[in-house]
């Protein structure tokens, strides 16, 4: 779990150096087509098996579920990469996972699951008023935009899954979500797409924070319970925090980081609640890995 963290925001890391050379919409069309053709490599035929089992029986709520799970994919990269290009890393990321926060305190359907939710907002005032009054408000729109797409794309992704065998909704999802950035990423970036070093770090960037993640987290979750992985999840805006120090030289206040803090920590309380209400947590927090992954997704 902990090396699937650090997978993601490292890739997220490079994407945000990539953007001192191409816009944010161009990266997330090479992210996005890098991890779809990994992904067509690793399990393309079995993905092309599935295909021809839905089309023969004419599973519409198949394909519209899967359709609908791209689309949601594609704009939340979209939107959080856009969020990296105007704030902190660590930052953008507490922003995105309040999207994963709001559906496990619904989830959990507890009283104590609202303490999570006012814990998750003392964070968020304090990251306002941390930052000064410094903090671009497009950088936290976009990210608010991210965090309604983490957790539309939690519920289309077990939605996908309980209709589509093995990792074959994920590949589909990942190709749609291409299709949908090519052309405002097209627009953006143009020909300095296809540099060497373009194709190359956008690779690496598809590779870090897709394709390593969602196989290191579908190991990790046959190998502990939902609730112990959903904790473990919660790490990701402090990872993010780190590497943004480590790899951007992005220095948080103290305030920062205890909002990140309070993020943290009411995500992990409300993962555990979450896992002890209902056993579907585990489908929503597979669905994570592409974020993410932000960074996600």
């Amino acid at each position: 779990m902990l090396t699937g963290a650090v997978s993601v925001q490292a890739g997220a890391g490079i994407a945000t150096r990539l953007f001192a050379q191409l816009p944010p919409a161009a990266v997330t069309t090479l992210r996005l087509w890098a991890a779809t053709i990994i992904m067509v490599a690793i399990a393309g035929r079995g993905t092309m098996r599935v295909i021809a089992g839905v089309a023969g029986r004419r599973d519409w709520n198949a394909i519209v579920a899967t359709a609908s799970f791209g689309v949601v994919l594609g704009l939340m990269n979209f939107a959080i990469y856009q969020a990296f290009a105007r704030i902190p890393l660590g930052i953008a990321v507490t922003t995105e996972f309040l999207g994963p926060l709001a559906v496990a305190v619904i989830g959990a359907r507890r009283f104590a699951s609202l303490g999570w939710a006012g814990l998750a907002a003392i964070g968020v005032v304090m990251l306002a008023r941390g930052s000064g009054g410094h903090l671009n408000l497009a950088g936290v729109a976009w990210g608010l935009v991210a965090a309604a797409g983490w957790a539309a794309y939690i519920l289309l992704s077990k939605a996908t899954g309980q209709r589509m065998e093995g990792a074959s909704g994920l590949v589909l999802a990942m190709g749609v979500a291409a299709l949908v950035v090519t052309a405002p990423g097209l627009a953006a970036g143009g020909r300095s797409m296809f540099t060497p070093v373009a194709l190359g770090e956008g690779a690496a960037i598809g590779l870090l924070s897709s394709v390593v993640p969602y196989w290191l987290e579908l190991e990790a979750l046959r190998r502990v319970p939902t609730g112990v992985f959903g904790v473990w999840m919660s790490l990701q805006p402090a990872v993010a925090a780190l590497i943004g120090l480590v790899m951007l030289s992005q220095r948080l206040s103290v305030a920062e980081w205890a909002a990140i803090g309070c993020v943290v920590v009411a995500s992990a309380g409300a993962a555990r609640g979450t896992a002890g209400a209902a056993r579907g947590t585990a489908g929503a927090a597979r669905g994570t890995a592409g974020a993410a992954r932000g960074g996600q997704s």
